[in-house]
């Protein structure tokens, strides 16, 4: 069962914050980009990067290349707070979905370890395209949303902890 997306008051404007969307299965992974992007503006982020990228297996490699200039960047240069990472993979009848989603958590998770910048996970790996509209195209159980109040959140901890 999902749980609905609880409404938090999170605040970051002067953060900086990316976004990695993949163009495969567009019209789900945009309702996720279109909620994160309206969830970092209600926090009154200002400086939002969105970059898209094929599929989600091209996203690990985008993320990296940002984490990597953030983390040497200069005050001057843009630093991340947090890179949000969204895409959509729908099971099909072979393994092909299973190896995909497993290889970019695998990456993700790497990504974020090693160079200290938060990583976050939507890549959602689905059954079917019910379970798509649910979790990308609605209001009340969207994962962007959701992507982006816990980019907020790692951002808060993260600056507690620095």
């Amino acid at each position: 069962m999902l749980t609905s997306i609880k409404v938090e008051d999170l605040r970051n404007p002067n953060g900086s914050f990316a976004i990695v969307a993949s163009e495969y299965n567009e019209r789900y992974v945009g309702g996720m980009v279109k909620a994160a992007i309206a969830e970092l503006k209600r926090a009154d982020v200002k400086k939002i990067k969105v970059v898209r990228v094929p599929g989600a297996f091209e996203i690990p490699v985008v993320a990296a290349r940002l984490c990597y200039s953030s983390s040497r960047a200069s005050k001057r240069q843009e630093r991340f707070q947090a890179i949000i990472c969204l895409g959509v993979i729908l099971r099909g009848k072979t393994l092909h979905a299973e190896l995909i989603g497993e290889s970019v958590t695998r990456a993700l998770m790497e990504i974020q370890l090693e160079n200290h910048i938060p990583v976050i996970h939507e890549v959602l790996l689905l059954e079917n395209q019910e379970q798509a509209r649910e979790r990308c195209l609605t209001t009340k159980h969207n994962r962007g949303t959701e992507a982006a109040q816990t980019a907020l959140k790692m951002a808060a901890v993260m600056n507690n902890l620095a």
